[in-house]
């Protein structure tokens, strides 16, 4: 299993604008109303803060914020469910790095690759990242375990918009991407897998840590190349897995 999830990583791998000419101070105290009003709204569930325009006396006023996502406030309704979640958070922490690292590299490789005319020489490209991403990553792979390797498949195809599959098979063969699913499939995991957080409740759960991760700095964020908005997805309530049964 650790074989093939180093093998996939190493393919994959307050501006203000102001046009006022008038009284200075008439603009703070509009500036200021406006954001005391802010204060005073109620907020009920997550509200994206987005761009703001004032017009006064003939001139635009434009302020351009940052996005402010507001998470409802996290419930556990057991303290197995305390301990799954805050478990399950560190493995997603640790695979998250990983898939965004195989996004850039992904990105970069394409780049270069498309102003590479000859096959041999980007054949040739290819294997030098290959090479490269194995020297710097191997180690720090070899140490991810099976739930940690399930959940970098999901963030891969999160980030790249494609599945790891479908990334051997493009990227190697379809011969390779057969067997290292076969391989995986061994430690029941699939490279076919999909990351579905509208329909998967494991995966809605990846999200939500995800977000919260961003929201405090946790991680550094880089946009999804899926189609789903979590804004619309956090009415929805976490639901964590019941724990094992007690055996007799």
């Amino acid at each position: 299993m650790k074989v093939v999830i180093l093998e996939l990583f190493l393919i994959v791998c307050f501006t203000i604008m102001i046009k006022v000419n008038k009284n200075f101070i008439f603009l703070l105290i509009v500036f200021s109303t406006t954001f005391l009003f802010a204060q005073e709204q109620k907020v009920v569930d997550s509200i994206p803060i987005t761009e703001q325009y004032i017009i006064f006396e003939g001139d635009t006023l434009l302020i351009e914020l940052d996005e402010v996502l507001l998470l409802k406030k996290l419930k556990f309704k057991t303290n197995y469910d305390r301990r799954y979640y805050y478990w399950f958070r560190k493995k997603t922490l640790k695979a998250y790095p990983y898939a965004k690292l195989a996004s850039e590299r992904l990105e970069v490789l394409n780049e270069r690759v498309d102003n590479i005319k000859s096959k041999r020489k980007k054949r040739i490209y290819t294997k030098r990242i290959q090479k490269y991403l194995e020297g710097e990553f191997t180690d720090q792979l070899k140490k991810l375990t099976r739930t940690e390797g399930r959940i970098l498949i999901k963030l891969i195809h999160r980030q790249t918009g494609n599945t790891a599959f479908d990334l051997v098979k493009d990227l190697r063969s379809g011969w390779k991407a057969f067997w290292y699913n076969s391989t995986a499939n061994l430690f029941k995991l699939s490279l076919k897998e999909e990351y579905d957080p509208i329909k998967i409740e494991e995966d809605y759960l990846i999200e939500d840590i995800l977000q919260r991760a961003f929201v405090d700095g946790t991680l550094i964020q880089q946009p999804s190349k899926l189609n789903f908005n979590y804004i619309e997805l956090s009415s929805k309530d976490v639901i964590l897995p019941k724990p094992p049964a007690k055996k007799n």
